[in-house]
């Protein structure tokens, strides 16, 4: 089954939990975004607040606990007998993080809505306003779901498989640093931009073209792979991608915010 689901499909969909992660690093406040309009049903998901722990040397977004992730799904209606639908305002790249987490801590039925919001408005779906309380739901946290690396087995695997770089080419490079205090990326990563994932509209492009780019970058059928980004956000986005063509793959949450972090790691640029 497809991580991905389309607006039609989420409309015809009965019973399912639906949450807008709609997140921007530096606002507007998803919150707000979400109160003035929102697909039916849906309750807003905080990134910062249920899909992290607080920020540190674990990086900008570590991973949170399972305890505390488990407290926040329930608050937000998820169950694991039922499906969530998860969507941000359109290129997926907020939402990725929810589907990423939920099946890192065991969810067994995750779907993204490709094109978030705009598609659902631009096919002409409804929209409610207002704030929306979920009903409790059940869900056990059991972490495991979706493979993780830490700052050591990135390294291991950006020299004997295939680590992607998530982030805008110039920040790989070291040409720009906006928000970490070290520009430069991993030694031996491959710059894989995730917004080259998503087309102009923010939909992803088809599992073809994907498992051609990736393929190209070097994850082939037996090679090991995993991404990064500046905190794991964009990152996730990459192993949706990745998922979506057919290709399994491991996730650095701590990213580059972790990396630099340690000021004995090495940095590449260029």
């Amino acid at each position: 089954m497809s991580p991905l689901i389309t607006p039609s499909e989420l409309s015809a969909l009965t019973g399912a939990t639906i949450l807008d992660v709609r997140w921007k690093l530096g606002g507007p406040p998803g919150a707000d975004l979400f109160r003035a309009g929102h697909i039916p049903g849906a309750v807003f998901c905080d990134l910062d607040a249920d899909l992290a722990a607080p920020p540190g040397e674990a990086g900008r977004h570590p991973l949170p606990a399972a305890d505390h992730f488990q407290e926040a799904a329930r608050r937000l209606g998820v169950s694991g007998s039922r499906t969530v639908v998860v969507y941000d305002e359109a290129d997926s790249t907020a939402a990725a993080r929810a589907w990423w987490t939920l099946r890192h801590f065991g969810h067994p039925d995750v779907r993204v809505l490709d094109g978030g919001l705009r598609a659902w408005v631009s096919e002409g779906l409804p929209l409610a306003e207002g704030d929306q309380e979920a009903v409790q739901g059940d869900f056990v946290a059991r972490p495991g779901g979706m493979p993780v690396l830490d700052a050591d087995q990135a390294a291991e695997l950006a020299g004997d498989g295939v680590l992607l770089d998530a982030r805008a080419a110039e920040r790989y490079r070291g040409e720009v640093e906006p928000i970490d205090p070290v520009a430069g990326h991993v030694p031996g990563a491959v710059s894989a931009p995730t917004g080259e994932n998503v087309d102009p509209s923010g939909r992803f492009h088809l599992p073809d073209f994907l498992r051609e780019r990736f393929n190209t970058l070097g994850a082939v059928p037996g090679v090991r792979v995993g991404a990064y980004c500046g905190s794991g956000v964009t990152a996730a986005h990459e192993v949706l991608a990745l998922e979506v063509a057919g290709i399994s793959a491991a996730l650095y949450v701590g990213s580059w915010s972790n990396w630099v972090a340690d000021p004995s790691r090495p940095v590449a640029t260029g």
